[in-house]
């Protein structure tokens, strides 16, 4: 899969790719067509693997036919029946609905998304604790609106970045752990599997073998309600929020004027050598500006729905879905790279600090007449207690880090 304007796609390898959706969705209907003829509602002959049926070379069509009913889900199925036997053909796709299918298929390919984030993830703290440590005590200029505030430690500016990834992780662990099966049927009453179940076998219990056998949740039809997808988004949106915190810190410490903290391999110019951009922020940055309108997307979306499977709110998703799943990837390896080479220069944000004594002791100064006499002067608050707190509270998230 090649992105031209995104630079750093491939990082993402297969992971909501086209191809891998289409993959998630041949997955789900051979599921699905082996819970039949294990319920014994299809025969035995119906059984068998889907797999390698359909590929990457059929992509083209598929997405070419998938206009005239307006989603993929049709066209794949009456291509897989082709290429089936008899038997399986006929018990292919009974009892589910297009979006089932699409939903569920969608749910799996953001299970991998979600679990790539999350070891990612859990690199970038162990390099962010490391910093912590280290510079816990390592003095330097703390800005606010731009200007210089007051003495502060870059221990304690890693230790917010920590808590910021601390945050998303859980979030994220969250919503993971609650991804679940879509089954409902033409209108989520489930009313053809309960007619070819018959009295004695449970459609819910059939959904739950789906959920099993995909490795997520059993739930009620939740075809209607969005908040299974949106509390995702919402999670992966949040890394993207601490990143381009951490990002624009980079970037910003980075500027030549500056030079307290540099990434290890500088981007270059096309027409000024002497450049070395901060590129993985700048791609990082450009991700956490672009991921929250992609969350909005979904929440309007899912505030759209109407009937029992509505008309645009539904198919505004899948795209966006598959884009944002695949991009916080990309930029969860991007961010795991600025990290893991960020040069910090304690003895420059030393001397910044120096040089700068004038501005950022003068809080100090007028709240001296209050101070008795002797009173510390380092004028650093609480700022090694509060990295030692931060460190502690991101080891209860990640054990390694004890």
């Amino acid at each position: 899969m090649t992105e031209l304007l995104w630079p750093g796609d491939e990082r993402a390898g297969e992971i909501c790719s086209t191809a891998s959706v289409l993959r998630a969705l041949v997955r789900v209907e051979e599921a699905w067509l082996g819970i039949l003829v294990e319920f014994a509602i299809a025969p035995a002959a119906a059984a068998g693997s889907l797999t390698g049926l359909v590929g990457p070379d059929d992509l083209p069509s598929v997405a070419a036919a998938a206009e005239a009913g307006g989603n993929p889900v049709i066209p794949l199925v009456a291509l897989l029946r082709e290429r089936l036997g008899e038997e399986a053909a006929l018990w292919l796709h009974r009892g589910l609905t297009s979006q089932d299918v699409l939903d569920t298929a969608l749910v799996c390919c953001l299970a991998e998304a979600s679990d790539h984030v999350e070891d990612l993830v859990a690199a970038q703290a162990r390099c962010v604790a490391g910093l912590a440590r280290e510079h816990r005590d390592s003095v330097m200029a703390a800005r606010t609106l731009t200007q210089y505030a007051v003495p502060s430690t870059f221990g304690l500016k890693a230790v917010s970045w920590l808590d910021g990834l601390a945050s998303a992780t859980t979030r994220l662990r969250t919503a993971r752990s609650a991804m679940a099966v879509q089954v409902g049927g033409a209108a989520g009453t489930l009313s053809a599997l309960a007619a070819l179940a018959g009295p004695d076998r449970s459609p819910l219990a059939i959904g739950e073998a789906l959920a099993d056998r995909l490795g997520l949740l059993p739930a009620r039809p939740w075809h209607t309600d969005r908040g299974t997808l949106t509390t995702l988004a919402d999670a992966l949106v949040a890394h993207g929020d601490a990143w381009g915190r951490i990002a624009g810190d980079v970037a910003l410490l980075s500027r030549p004027e500056i030079a307290e903290v540099a990434e290890e391999v500088g981007g270059g110019s096309s027409t000024m050598p002497n450049k070395a951009n901060p590129v993985l922020s700048i791609l990082v940055r450009r991700h956490a500006m672009w991921a929250p309108h992609i969350g909005a997307l979904l929440h309007s979306a899912a505030g759209m729905y109407v009937d029992e499977r509505p008309d645009g709110a539904w198919h505004v998703e899948w795209d966006a879905l598959r884009l944002l799943g695949r991009r916080t990837v990309v930029a969860a390896s991007q961010a795991a790279d600025l990290l893991g080479g960020l040069r910090v220069d304690a003895e420059r944000m030393a001397a910044r600090a120096r040089e700068a004594s004038s501005d950022l002791l003068a809080e100090q100064r007028s709240v001296s007449s209050l101070l008795p006499a002797g009173a510390d002067g380092s004028y650093l608050g609480v700022s090694g207690e509060l990295v030692d707190q931060g460190l502690m509270r991101a080891a209860d998230v990640w054990e390694e880090l004890r």
